[in-house]
């Protein structure tokens, strides 16, 4: 059987002995070598019966082998098999470039050929687990087709879901869970046909807010339910958010310390990060931890002068100056429709563009994640979301998954991806009046290259920018940027420094891209 380099070899074996709790009782490592002599060790996993599972992510060309060790079940133990790694012929980013990863620089993310990658995540928190298998297709196709590069969703049991749309929970008990097989095998599928559409996955493996399994189960067994689906789903292309929605500043950030040690170890091969809950900044609590990756934070569902101010002037700011760097994403900004803790009026897609930009230009970019009501609970109706009471109804996730703001983020994409993004860093000097300086919520965000050659200036607001383009590479050219309709306006060359005025073309939010002229 051959296998693509950069997507999964899987085989089956089984045990002599059917086990009472196997998850718990029985652990079969599995050690790989590649064609040039390097090792890499995963652990099979339990699927049912005296059933266990390998899967593997080459990343050689040529021919591996693999041996099985198991103290606990003759059976499992010294297993041995091959396949060989042949080069990927397809369009599939996940595949053509390889996993993704931490740049050089540490600033954004990257493939393992160095080409940079773009997140644009969606939040389907509940679609992995309540869809069936035509409605993920159908969403995810979507989701490519408008550009979107990942997905965010939780992969057990949790607080607005209790079990998945077959009625199986990902595991029962408490002192001592018990995995269900069958809960796994569904999801399998939503996994795979995430990989197949070339978009990352990015499951919640502990959500840590209110009735769920990050919140209320002992430390020992939220690390072994953690690891049975990173042995289960470590050979897909994934991103693992250990915990989600949580508090983890101060004293509690030490279980999640000691969680995150007993689940990835050392080195993991994916890329490892939490989600907390709004406005929590967890990087010092988890950046000398070797299995976390980078940070990420949730500027979240306010619309007060602070919650706004946090997002644009608070540690989102400042936090990529630091050294060694990491990669800063916003994965909960506003969601779409959903109604604003403070003015309680529904979030529209200015608004949810306007948290994007700014998450995007106030720090080193690297990428953010877009929500929609009604797609993150996966309703089949307009309702209010289970366990979510004030915040309003969303429609059916069909309904949902066509709102403004997701083609919104097909003209984000189609902008960052024409220009280089990994090179933009905050400057906001460019600025020579910042607009909102009474008004929070009209505040512009500046970002240049680090010779000048490539200036972008965002405004949540039709305004008058007053630029200073002293640091600019001159003769330049300049356009504004319509996020709304992806539509470009061209405004004219620049030739001499000093300060330049530009006047957006309609009173809604624009981009300005000042850029060197080619010789």
């Amino acid at each position: 059987m051959k296998v693509d380099i950069w997507s999964r070899f899987e085989t089956t074996i089984d045990g002599d002995d059917v086990h009472d709790n196997p998850v718990r009782d029985v652990t079969v490592e599995v050690t790989f070598v590649s064609p040039s002599g390097r090792t890499a060790k995963v652990e099979a996993f339990w699927d049912g019966a005296s059933n266990w599972g390998i899967r593997f992510c080459p990343d050689e060309i040529g021919t591996w082998t693999y041996h099985t060790r198991c103290e606990q079940d003759s059976g499992l133990n010294d297993r041995e098999g091959q396949f060989p790694c042949v080069p990927y012929d397809g369009d599939n980013q996940l595949y053509l470039h390889g996993d993704v990863g931490v740049s050089a620089d540490g600033f954004h993310l990257s493939h393992a050929d160095g080409t940079p990658f773009f997140w644009l995540g969606d939040t389907a928190w509940n679609g992995a687990l309540l869809s069936d298998e035509q409605g993920w297709a159908i969403y995810l196709d979507d989701r490519r087709r408008k550009g979107f590069t990942a997905v965010q969703f939780v992969a057990t049991q949790w607080r607005s879901a209790g079990e998945d749309a077959d009625g199986y929970a990902a595991f029962s008990g408490l002192r001592k869970i018990r995995i269900s097989a069958e809960f796994f095998q569904r999801l399998d599928r939503r996994f795979d046909t995430l990989n197949d559409m070339g978009l990352l996955a990015a499951p919640v493996l502990l959500w840590a807010l209110g009735d769920s399994p990050g919140q209320y189960l002992p430390d020992d067994q939220a690390a072994l339910l953690a690891k049975y689906m990173v042995a289960r789903y470590g050979a897909h292309q994934t991103l693992w958010i250990l915990g989600g929605d949580g508090a983890y500043e101060g004293e509690r950030a030490e279980r999640w310390r000691t969680i995150g040690r007993e689940v990835f170890g050392d080195s993991p091969r994916r890329l490892v990060t939490m989600h907390p809950q709004g406005r929590q900044w967890i990087a010092d609590e988890f950046r000398d931890e070797s299995w976390f990756s980078f940070n990420c934070y949730q500027s979240g569902h306010g619309d007060s002068e602070d919650h706004l101010r946090w997002h644009v002037l608070g540690p989102p700011a400042s936090e990529w100056k630091r050294e060694p760097h990491q990669p800063n994403l916003n994965f909960e900004p506003h969601y779409e429709g959903h109604l604003s803790y403070q003015s309680r009026e529904p979030y529209d897609a200015q608004a949810v563009r306007r948290a994007c930009y700014w998450s995007l230009l106030i720090g080193a970019p690297a990428g953010v994640t877009y929500g929609a009501y009604g797609v993150w609970g996966w309703h089949v109706e307009d309702r209010v979301p289970v366990d979510h009471p004030n915040t309003g109804r969303g429609p059916a996730w069909w309904e949902a998954a066509r709102f403004d703001g997701s083609t919104s983020m097909k003209w984000l994409r189609a902008f960052f991806e024409d220009i280089e993004w990994w090179r933009l860093r905050p400057y906001q000097s460019l600025l020579a009046r910042q607009p909102g300086i009474r008004d929070i919520s009209k505040h512009a965000v500046a970002a240049m290259t680090d010779d000048g050659e490539l200036a972008v200036i965002y405004t949540p607001v039709g305004a008058e920018l007053t630029v200073n383009v002293r640091d600019l590479s001159l003769p330049a050219y300049a356009i504004w940027y319509d996020p709304a309709r992806g539509v470009h306006t061209d405004v004219g060359r620049i030739t001499h420094p000093g300060e330049h005025e530009f006047l957006t073309p309609g009173d809604q939010d624009h981009l300005l891209v000042i850029a060197k002229e080619a010789n």
